[in-house]
């Protein structure tokens, strides 16, 4: 009976470790969302209302288009990573030039030094290392 009883927790384990590991994809936020999250990360810059507005509308354009080009990519059956990371930057470069008319010269720098690094997507850590 504690032979049984020994194996059922172990192969609960097992099974609750099995699909852990699996992790799965995360879910990325809708773009409108995403918008907001960087508007958010603009509060040290004390943006006034019309700015804020302008920002946001620039940020889920951008989000949207960045979203577009991914599905693009990815239904003509092959991810080209250098072919997508060109067309980031072409729109980190539109939405740079948009942000440019609305923000002030040190609210641009702040932008670019402190607030757009975050707004990066982070890679997960984890993955082997070589011997």
């Amino acid at each position: 009976m504690k032979k049984q009883l020994v194996l059922m927790v172990m192969a609960a384990l097992f099974s609750i470790t099995a699909v852990n590991a699996q992790g799965g994809q995360r879910q990325q936020l809708p773009p409108e969302e995403r918008a907001k999250a960087v508007i958010e990360k603009m509060a040290a810059m004390n943006l006034d209302a019309d700015t804020k507005a302008k920002a946001e509308v620039i940020f889920t354009e951008y989000y949207k288009a960045q979203q577009s080009a991914m599905e693009e990519m990815r239904a003509s059956g092959s991810f080209d990573r250098e072919a997508f990371a060109a067309k980031r930057a072409e729109l980190n470069e539109g939405r740079d030039k948009r942000l440019k008319a609305i923000l002030t010269e040190g609210q641009m720098e702040q932008w670019v030094k402190e607030i757009e690094p975050t707004t990066r997507p982070q890679r997960q850590g984890g993955g082997g290392g070589g011997n």
